[in-house]
């Protein structure tokens, strides 16, 4: 429990960041499940666009605390090799 002013807010200032990676990790993940589908059922089409989309949530959360940038990068790479081994 908070005991200073400052302690207070820091408390706040870290529930709001924690919500907020939260969030943009989830809908990223989203974002992954569906490529994975998509290279599932075989669909190029709608991988590929997915997987730009994918490759930007994913860069984006490298720039924040919420994901270190190497496990964006592995991440990113291994979806690519997905898409790229469909015919």
């Amino acid at each position: 429990m908070a005991n200073h002013k400052s302690s207070e807010k820091r408390a706040k200032q870290e529930k709001t960041r924690r919500m907020t990676n939260k969030i943009k990790t989830a809908s990223s993940r989203t974002t992954v499940k569906a490529l994975r589908e998509a290279v599932a059922k075989g669909d190029k089409v709608t991988a590929k666009t997915l997987l730009t989309k994918a490759q930007s949530m994913l860069a984006k959360l490298a720039k924040s605390p919420a994901m270190k940038k190497q496990t964006a990068s592995r991440k990113t790479s291994r979806l690519t090799k997905l898409v790229a081994g469909l015919k």
